[in-house]
C-alpha cells in the first residue's frame, strides 16, 4: 500500500515537471496566448476577472521601459536569473525566513505566474530559478516580455496590461502617457494595495523616479523590439 502511494506520488511530481517542460516551448510560438495560475483560478473558481491580450506592438514602448527599469533593470543582462543581485539578498531572506522580491526578475516572475503560485517562500523560489534559465534560453527577451505584461495580476481581477489600462485610464495600451506608464509599473510589486488612477504621494514620487530612469534608460533596453 505505501510503495502504491509513493509510486502515484511520484508520478504526479513527475507529470507536474513535465507541464513547464513542455509549455515552455509552445509558448515560444507567436499566436500563443499564456494564461496565468491566478487567471486557471479565478476561472475555476467562478470569480469574474478581466484579460485582453495585448501583442507588444501594440503597447506603448514608454510602459516597456518603465516596467523593466523598475522590476528588473538588469533584463537585458541576466539569463533568466541575476545572480549578483539574488546574492546581495540572500542573507536579509534568511535572516526574515522568507524569499524576497529584490531578486526577482522578469523572467522569474513570469514562470511564476503561469506555472506556479502565490505567496514567498524558498520552495517557489527554488522552483523559479531553473524554470526562468529554461524560459530564457527557449523565448527571445521580446517574446518574455510580452507575455509577462500580458499574465501580470495589475489588481482585483485585473490581468493584462490591456485589461489594466482600459480599467485604470480608459485607454488602449498604446496611448499610455509616460506618467500613466510608471505609476502602472510601480503597481506591480502590491497591485491589490496600490491604485494608479488615485496614487498616493508615496506612489507618486515612485513612479517619478521610474520616469527618469526609463526617459534615461538607453541601451539597457536594447533587447526588446520596437521600445
Amino acid at each position: 500500500m505505501v510503495r502504491r502511494l509513493v509510486s502515484a506520488a511520484l508520478l504526479v511530481v513527475a507529470v507536474l515537471a513535465a507541464i513547464p517542460l513542455v509549455l515552455v516551448p509552445v509558448y515560444a510560438i507567436p499566436g500563443i496566448r499564456p494564461i496565468s495560475t491566478l487567471m486557471l483560478a479565478e476561472h475555476f473558481t467562478f470569480q469574474p476577472f478581466e484579460r485582453e491580450w495585448t501583442p507588444i506592438e501594440d503597447i506603448a514602448p514608454v510602459l516597456v521601459r518603465s516596467v523593466m527599469m523598475s522590476e528588473d533593470g538588469q533584463y537585458c543582462f541576466h539569463g533568466g536569473v541575476d545572480w549578483d543581485a539574488l546574492g546581495n539578498v540572500v542573507d536579509q531572506a534568511v535572516n526574515e525566513g522568507e524569499a524576497g522580491r529584490g531578486a526577482s526578475t522578469i523572467p522569474m516572475q513570469t514562470v511564476k505566474n503561469l506555472f506556479l503560485w502565490n505567496g514567498r517562500s524558498f520552495l517557489r523560489k527554488a522552483l523559479e530559478l531553473p524554470l526562468a534559465t529554461y524560459a530564457d534560453l527557449v523565448w527571445s527577451k521580446t517574446r518574455t516580455m510580452e507575455i509577462y505584461l500580458n499574465v501580470a495580476e495589475w489588481g482585483n481581477g485585473i490581468y493584462g496590461i490591456g485589461a489594466a489600462s482600459r480599467y485604470y485610464f480608459n485607454r488602449p495600451a498604446s496611448q499610455l502617457t509616460a506618467n500613466q506608464a510608471a505609476l502602472l509599473a510601480v503597481t506591480l510589486p502590491s497591485p491589490l494595495t496600490r491604485d494608479p488612477a488615485n496614487p498616493s504621494a508615496g506612489l507618486r514620487r515612485l513612479a517619478g523616479t521610474v520616469a527618469a530612469r526609463a526617459r534615461a534608460s538607453g541601451g539597457y533596453i536594447g533587447c526588446v523590439s520596437g521600445v
